[in-house]
């Protein structure tokens, strides 16, 4: 009698296991999107542009990716962020994640960024580490190096993983730049930091090219502010007008 009892409970157990399971994940993927809808709503409430630069929190970030093009099967690889208030950087409210990647990058890529495929294999899918960012940066204003690489591939994970689109305001470190040093031609995160004589080590480490930019982003802040701009919407309205060409 109490054989049948085992059996018919290893039975119940194995046909309802994959139904909670799938109850489960299906739970955690509604929590990860109603946690995101809410930083949305709370996106669009928030006027940043007329906040003074010294009261303005921001997320600096970078990604390390496979490629330039995640239409074509490119991913992210890894995430680093830094936190700021105004021009100071908050050296300990850092995020930092590897991402599992379902498509392994070349060995040229592994070499740029240091990461190895072992690393990635056993990194966490991008869908939690995703969820884990957007936790992090809030409803944060974002800034970035040549921004519109991060905002592509933000845009393509945040679809592919939520189903919703990227929301967040991404301020390129060249929004600055062409304000505060217009006649330097500066393109690249390594001649933007000679020229501030900020330190360049780990390159195409995400954690610490989001550092370097932070600290790029900071020297903007302050010339900007020397210069008397207190707002993005200053700044905004500044170029707007084309005036970077006659200082």
């Amino acid at each position: 009698m109490m054989n049948s009892m085992i059996q018919i409970m290893k039975q119940l157990s194995s046909k309802l296991s994959p139904s909670v399971y799938t109850s489960t994940q299906q739970r955690s993927q509604a929590e990860r999107l109603s946690h995101l809808r809410q930083i949305q709503r709370e996106l669009k409430q928030e006027d940043v542009l007329d906040k003074p630069f010294h009261e303005l929190p921001f997320v600096v970030f970078d990604l390390e990716t496979s490629g330039f093009n995640p239409d074509h099967g490119d991913c992210i690889l890894s995430i680093g962020a830094i936190k700021m208030k105004g021009e100071t950087i908050l050296d300990k409210e850092i995020f930092y994640s590897t991402v599992r990647c379902s498509k392994p990058p070349s060995e040229e890529i592994l070499s740029l960024t240091g990461l190895t495929a072992e690393e990635l294999e056993n990194s966490p899918p991008l869908v939690e580490v995703l969820t884990d960012f957007y936790r992090f940066i809030g409803r944060t204003t974002l800034v970035a190096h040549h921004a519109s690489h991060e905002k592509k591939f933000m845009s393509h994970a945040t679809w592919q993983t939520l189903r919703t689109t990227f929301q967040h305001r991404i301020v390129d470190t060249s929004f600055l730049t062409k304000v505060v040093v217009p006649k330097q031609n500066m393109i690249t995160l390594d001649e933007c930091c000679a020229h501030y004589g900020i330190p360049t080590e780990n390159r195409h480490h995400a954690a610490e090219d989001a550092k370097m930019t932070a600290k790029l982003w900071q020297a903007n802040l302050r010339l900007a502010k020397e210069a008397g701009f207190e707002s993005l919407r200053d700044v905004y309205t500044f170029l707007a007008k084309g005036n970077t060409a006659q200082m």
